[in-house]
């Protein structure tokens, strides 16, 4: 007698909120989750921030710079819980809190969903002390200022502006560049003084001044408007846009492209821990109100990160 296998794998399906080709509007629907890789986390999320570059991806530029044409899923930062671990994930078990950021642009769930998968090697355990619903302001957010500050090179007494130094990743490029030793300057309105000279900066200024800094760490994604500030010869680091600054006057330029690092979220995470990375949070929504939160990311001047909760 022949026996006839009747296994099969099993399908995970989760409420995910997605970006489709043919609509603006964001969509809640149930998907099918990807399968588990060998070193992939399965995580039930906790809580994920809504940055900027969501609400692109969901507007559509973005679909368009990264070539998407499917339906995809939305999200970058997350905190959330261990469900399952693939078979080579080591440093992880079932049960672990974990923040991540979700770098994957064509993956059908990311962030923003109730389920999603992320590789062990952009996750990275949550520290005791950190709520782990604020916390998920921090890991985009962070691992792009720290990405722009190691960027920057040692400190080796160098004068810093942070522009945008009151926003989400301004406001961690401030703490990380004086906790690394820069003497920094922060770009920000009079309101956000407070903020800007806890955070670690040790002064604020309200316009971009002339040529009178070592470097420009450009948060607030001014590129070419901001070399003003930079000396002869100086160094200016930025984000991935549409119209990057140029090298003017032998300054040096740098183009970040966030990249997951599991490693340095750690070490983010510990210092946010330690009081060293304040967590801002703007507002709170279920992850069925997502378009509340959307919205308010899109319109600007937030001060924090709106998260959703599902």
């Amino acid at each position: 007698m022949v026996v006839q296998s009747t296994y099969r794998k099993e399908i995970h399906m989760t409420l995910a909120l997605v970006s489709k080709p043919d609509s603006a509007a964001l969509t809640l629907e149930e998907v099918t989750l990807p399968p588990l890789g060998p070193g992939d986390l399965r995580v039930r999320v906790t809580a994920a921030s809504v940055d900027p570059v969501d609400t692109l991806f969901a507007g559509g530029p973005a679909r368009v710079i990264f070539g998407l044409t499917g339906t995809v899923g939305l999200g970058l930062s997350l905190t959330g819980v261990v469900t399952e671990t693939g078979a080579e994930v080591t440093g992880f078990s079932v049960g672990d809190p974990v923040a991540a950021v979700h770098g994957d642009f064509t993956a059908p769930v990311r962030a923003h969903a109730e389920e999603t998968v992320v590789p062990g090697a952009a996750a990275a355990l949550l520290p005791g002390g950190l709520d782990p619903v604020d916390a998920a302001s921090l890991p985009l957010n962070a691992s792009t200022a720290a990405q722009m500050v190691d960027r920057l090179g040692p400190a080796d007494g160098r004068t810093l502006l942070v522009t945008g130094a009151a926003g989400a990743v301004g406001g961690y490029a401030v703490a990380l560049a004086a906790h690394a030793g820069w003497t920094v300057t922060g770009l920000a309105r009079e309101s956000d003084r407070d903020f800007v000279r806890r955070a670690g900066a040790r002064e604020l200024v309200t316009q971009l001044p002339g040529p009178s800094f070592d470097a420009v760490l450009d948060g607030a994604v001014l590129h070419a408007a901001a070399l003003v500030a930079v000396r002869d010869g100086g160094t200016f680091v930025g984000v991935v846009s549409a119209s990057p600054a140029t090298s003017e006057r032998g300054i040096e330029i740098g183009i970040v492209n966030v990249e997951p690092d599991g490693a340095r979220l750690a070490e983010l995470l510990a210092l946010a821990a330690s009081g060293v990375l304040e967590l801002r949070v703007a507002g709170r929504v279920p992850l069925a109100e997502a378009a509340t939160a959307y919205d308010k990311v899109a319109g600007g001047g937030q001060r924090g990160r709106w998260l959703l909760v599902p």
